[in-house]
């Protein structure tokens, strides 16, 4: 029996600010993964983002689970980000007393 090499596209696309999201839709590889790695299955992960096709989460899990490396460099990265940005949200909007500064705002100051 003959055998025939299929080259299948890896439905994830890297945008402008360096943000992973499966092919063709806003939801990001860190969602599926994460949701993943907190043991919901392909089918629970499919319930949850209707958007992404079952056969896509299938083939995302398995090429991080191939790519390990290439993913624990890339979850770094956002990591690193992620906390820059949040260090600089917190430089520019201090987080201390916004419950006493959203119920001064409220009318009757209650």
């Amino acid at each position: 029996m003959p055998t025939s090499e299929t080259v299948e596209t890896i439905p994830m696309a890297t945008g402008a600010d360096g943000v992973i999201r499966v092919s063709g839709t806003r939801v990001t590889l860190d969602s599926i993964l994460v949701a993943f790695n907190e043991g919901a299955t392909s089918e629970e992960i499919a319930q949850q983002y209707p958007s992404v096709p079952l056969a896509d989460i299938y083939h995302l899990i398995g090429y991080s689970l191939r790519h390990t490396g290439e993913m624990e460099e890339y979850f770094a990265t956002r990591r690193r980000e992620s906390l820059e940005v949040r260090q600089q949200n917190e430089a520019r909007w201090r987080p201390d007393g916004v419950r006493q500064r959203l119920l001064a705002r409220r009318p009757n100051g209650a």
